[in-house]
């Protein structure tokens, strides 16, 4: 059973994360700690896998926590619980060491998928400034610039060959709401809008009859 940490400012965010991550029989969550005063050495101590971190106040207090975590324990992902996943704010999260970003629309079965896939290596932001994640200006971002996980090039593949959502979720046994979340990731990283312009790229790019492929973040 994996551990999890919680961070929170909201009680009741906390407790209802706490029990729907419970009923799936996967997680147990070993602290739930104040996101007013977060201690990085207490949540340490309690040796999570992951800790899940509701967004603050004060995003300065949430990339410092991040670091501090990250600098002592490499090995624990973590994972921000966010209104607005394509949030520019975020960048400075994903800067410091958090894994992904996690919508809080998501019911909790879905993010017990989405926590799995983090812990598991399939799930991973990779923070790009944005002149580095777009090229230049006017530019679309070539290969070369541009980092995918291997789960997400599969995603990117399925996708500019037709598949909807729910044929791509089939496809590669996740919700469909784990799908969205890759496809946010994409569209980032890839410094572009929507699906169809996700397809156009993987087409130019010779993505999808095993052309050229990009860097992929293991």
């Amino acid at each position: 059973m994996k551990r999890v940490a919680i961070v929170a400012e909201d009680s009741l965010i906390v407790e209802a994360i706490a029990i729907g991550l419970r009923k799936t029989g996967e997680f147990a969550v070993t602290s739930r700690v104040d996101g007013r005063s977060p201690s990085a050495q207490n949540i340490i101590d309690e040796s999570p896998d992951v800790v899940l971190i509701d967004e603050m106040e004060d995003p300065d207090l949430a990339v410092e926590l991040i670091r501090q975590i990250k600098s002592e324990r490499e090995d624990i992902a973590v994972i921000i619980l966010t209104m607005s996943p394509d949030s520019a704010g975020l960048e400075a999260l994903f800067d410091a060491g958090a894994a992904a970003a996690v919508s809080k629309a998501a019911n909790p079965s879905a993010l017990a998928t989405l926590i799995r896939e983090t812990i598991d290596g399939r799930v991973l932001h990779l923070y790009k400034p944005a002149g580095a994640a777009r090229g230049q200006a006017g530019q679309s971002p070539g290969v070369e610039e541009t980092e995918l996980s291997a789960r997400e090039l599969e995603v990117l593949r399925l996708l500019a060959a037709g598949s909807t959502n729910g044929q791509i979720a089939r496809k590669l046994w996740v919700t469909e709401q784990t799908v969205k979340f890759h496809l946010s990731n994409i569209y980032r990283k890839l410094g572009v809008a929507n699906r169809t312009e996700a397809s156009h790229y993987a087409h130019t790019k010779g993505l999808v009859h095993g052309g050229d492929e990009p860097a992929v973040a293991s």
